[in-house]
């Protein structure tokens, strides 16, 4: 286990800058995910962390020694890659054994390690196959048994699911979620996808463009977006916005429902909302239109429960509403969330 720090990290690649001053602390044991588009500098910050990219300036610490131009062997880091990188012709054991042969340790030391590590990711029975022979599943864990027998400091994962198909990306959080927890080793978990860090991060960095937009648990970040990019990154669908005079106001699809069942206990703001066009998709129902008031570039979604078992028509107004607490003004020059307006 080890504190992660980067200071005004910056990485240009010529003219190109990919990470822009990002200073960052990741906790002992915690698991951190980097969320963000891609092209945003996730993979270029964790590759800089990791020493195989460097820094064309700004300062990173590991365990509070500075290793900013150390090799990535002399930093106690073990990385998962999304393609996994296992050697085909090599069995599972030969796999996992790599580094140890590589740094070569006695081969008593090496089978005691190997086996301890595959008894705690469940493919002790694996060891004598080829990848080749293996789910997605079971390669991603080969891989985890890899970094881990190197008994590193800090785990960084590179989008090590998004090989897999959904259900098995959704069992692989799972199990990658309850490694971490029986290890405590520092993690860094890059992604695009906000389902894997909103169920899966301690805290989230947003970032985007280079820098980081907000660092938070994933409560935070959903319900208290410091930034309309944030605000509209995170979601599905994302933040609704409207444009008034020298701010815009947000509220999110599931905040804005039918007059009828708004929550009573809280002043709500009302709105007549025309439905264009209806999307079921089972547990939902998406309702795209716009607010009369504001005129036609109103375009709003309304995300509805499919219990919330109110009939609702395309083509017809309807009078809905959103709580005054869920709503969030934004500066529209600057983008920064402001105090509440008047409106």
């Amino acid at each position: 286990m080890a504190v992660v720090e980067t200071r005004d990290l910056v990485k240009h690649f010529g003219k190109v800058g990919a990470v822009n001053g990002v200073n960052l602390e990741v906790r002992e044991a915690e698991f951190l995910v980097i969320l963000g588009p891609s092209g945003c500098g996730k993979t270029t910050l964790m590759r800089m962390i990791a020493g195989l990219e460097k820094p064309t300036s700004g300062r990173i610490f590991i365990g509070g020694q500075e290793v900013t131009r150390l090799p990535p062997r002399d930093r106690k880091i073990a990385m998962v890659f999304q393609s996994y990188a296992l050697y085909p012709h090599m069995t599972v054991f030969e796999n996992i054994s790599f580094p140890l042969r590589a740094r070569r340790e006695p081969q008593a030391e090496i089978h005691n390690k190997v086996e301890s590590a595959a008894t705690l990711l469940g493919i002790e029975r694996l060891l004598e196959r080829h990848p080749r022979q293996l789910s997605g599943g079971e390669r991603q864990r080969v891989a985890l048994c890899r970094a881990l027998v190197k008994e590193p400091q800090v785990m960084l994962l590179d989008e090590p699911l998004s090989n897999l198909d959904a259900k098995l990306r959704a069992t692989a959080r799972d199990e990658l979620l309850r490694f971490q927890r029986r290890t405590s080793i520092t993690t860094i978990f890059v992604t695009h996808d906000q389902i894997e860090a909103m169920g899966m991060g301690d805290r989230i960095v947003v970032m985007n463009a280079g820098k980081v937009r907000q660092i938070g648990t994933p409560h935070e970040i959903y319900h208290d977006s410091q930034d309309i990019f944030v605000s509209t990154f995170l979601g599905s669908p994302g933040m609704n916005l409207i444009d008034l005079n020298d701010f815009q106001v947000g509220f999110r699809p599931e905040q804005f429902v039918p007059k009828q069942v708004a929550d009573r206990r809280n002043e709500v703001r009302e709105f007549s909302f025309h439905v264009n066009r209806i999307e079921y998709l089972g547990a939902d129902r998406l309702l795209y239109g716009q607010v009369e008031e504001f005129g036609e570039d109103s375009l709003v979604i309304a995300r509805l429960p499919e219990a919330m078992d109110v009939p609702i028509t395309a083509e017809q107004t309807y009078e809905f509403g959103v709580s005054r607490k869920d709503l969030r003004f934004f500066n529209r020059e600057t983008g920064k969330r402001i105090e509440p307006q008047d409106f």
